[in-house]
């Protein structure tokens, strides 16, 4: 799941084989118990008179595959590219060395996952998983976001570990979510694009803002593609749900005017394919093999409870004071 890359499986049709040989499908790891019927997980918290609940799922490898409020679904989950998740790519091989979470693009929509889940905890508010990712293509396979061919990977699942916890009411703040990743590359790597999250949302968040934080300005942005360096906010038309996304360590120096993307596939034809997307990304060079960690922070709401869910959790996680929010934002 590159960055700025990864296209919606209708998209890619015409340069990849559906059910080819070689998948890898997994069970969970022994040692999983889903304490919720079709192998599920949830936690919820209240806000603003109904419960922001999250979920994971043995279908997605443990990542998460439902984010509802106020009776609204935030998360498209359609195929095992989608989903709120973790990826990373390497050394310029975009899609091509690209370890999922949730999966490969030969899972499609179907109900098992090639990512191998190896450890799933819950608590009130927190959900731990820990897993090895599948390599998005297979061994010798290419699409269309391979630029240097076929990756350097023998097998369908990839020998790095994704080990992910996620906190409701992070901060203090009610309707933020702490998404913390931590990735544990087996061997080291000229360069590495991790995306940290990156949630894929139904059709209907087709109006995108960017804030900034510190002073609590929000401005409406096209449809993109394209990446920025303040945090960006994915809403409906009217405002009434939205999700937006920070990390006090972006943007990083050596790419300032980036790290948040935002990404519209709203008018893909088919049931399911249409989507919307935002990530959170950071970029690096010469990555020693082990432990990567990155925290990005997932707020929701109405537009107005994100505007101000962001500007809290920047004066919470910075030590600065949080900035009023004009009385009427742009």
């Amino acid at each position: 799941m590159p960055a700025s890359t990864r296209l919606p499986r209708p998209v890619r049709a015409a340069l990849l084989l559906a059910g080819l040989a070689g998948t890898a499908q997994a069970e969970d790891a022994p040692s999983i118990a889903w304490p919720e019927p079709g192998g599920r997980a949830t936690i919820s918290r209240a806000f603003n008179g109904s419960p922001i609940t999250v979920g994971v799922s043995s279908r997605t490898g443990g990542a998460i595959d439902s984010l509802t409020w106020g009776g609204t679904q935030f998360i498209n989950a359609h195929d095992h590219g989608r989903e709120l998740q973790s990826a990373s790519s390497y050394d310029g091989y975009g899609e091509c060395l690209n370890p999922t979470e949730a999966g490969s693009d030969s899972d499609g929509t179907g109900p098992r996952s090639t990512t191998l889940l190896t450890e799933l905890k819950r608590g009130p508010d927190t959900l731990q998983t820990r897993s090895q990712m599948a390599y998005w293509i297979e061994p010798g396979r290419v699409t269309g976001s391979c630029p240097k061919g076929p990756g350097p990977h023998a097998g369908p699942r990839s020998d790095d570990v994704l080990a992910k916890t996620v906190t409701l009411g992070a901060a203090g703040v009610a309707n933020a979510i702490a998404y913390r990743a931590t990735y544990i590359t087996a061997q080291p790597h000229e360069s590495a694009t991790f995306e940290a999250a990156t949630a894929y949302m139904p059709p209907d968040f087709t109006a995108f803002w960017n804030l900034d934080s510190a002073t609590g300005q929000s401005a409406p942005l096209s449809a993109g593609p394209g990446e920025q360096g303040v945090p960006v906010i994915l809403a409906t038309p009217d405002g009434s749900r939205a999700m937006g996304v920070y990390s006090p360590a972006l943007p990083q120096p050596t790419v300032p005017n980036a790290g948040y993307g935002r990404f519209n596939f709203a008018t893909l034809p088919g049931p399911g394919n249409a989507t919307v997307k935002w990530n959170c990304v950071f970029r690096e060079n010469n990555v020693p093999a082990g432990a990567h960690s990155y925290t990005c922070y997932v707020v929701v709401g109405t537009l107005q409870d994100v505007r101000a869910g962001l500007v809290a959790l920047r004066a919470a996680l910075t030590g600065g004071q949080a900035a009023p929010l004009p009385a009427n934002p742009a």
